[in-house]
């Protein structure tokens, strides 16, 4: 059964406003589709890719910050698993359901990455900074 064996342990990178993240901890999810993934301590992310147009963000924002940190891990080149786009994304909704999104939401973030994320994958590293604003999955 897919859960979270760990909680959530990030900071901010810069308390200047930066909406980067640094996991403190390592952030550990077993999944169904793809087994084991071990997001590492250090790992930097925006916790989720949304648009901060005010109505997609006031709906959609802010809703899956463990499953996004997996998701964001997975894109990454290097990630341990190695994975397919399509299995990133289906682990992402996998991760949702596993910790109790509704219906709607997950749905609705599973179609805006595996809709527009592609840019993203596998473009980077596990050990590359995120940036402000850039899509990381």
């Amino acid at each position: 059964m897919a859960k979270f064996l760990s909680c959530l342990d990030a900071r901010l990178k810069d308390a200047c406003g930066d909406s980067i993240w640094i996991l403190d901890a390592p952030l550990i999810y077993q999944s169904d589709i793809v087994g084991r993934v071990e997001v590492p301590a250090g790992f930097e992310t925006d916790l989720a890719s949304v648009p901060r147009i005010p109505i997609i963000f006031e709906l959609w924002g802010n809703r899956a910050h463990r499953e996004a940190v997996v998701h964001d891990y997975l894109y990454r080149s290097d990630s341990v698993p190695l994975v397919t786009k399509l299995q990133a994304d289906r682990v992402f909704l996998e991760a949702m359901k596993a910790t109790g999104k509704a219906f709607y939401i997950r749905w609705f973030m599973f179609v805006g990455v595996a809709g527009f994320a592609w840019l993203s994958f596998h473009r980077k590293t596990v050990n590359d900074p995120a940036v402000k604003g850039h899509i990381d999955g």
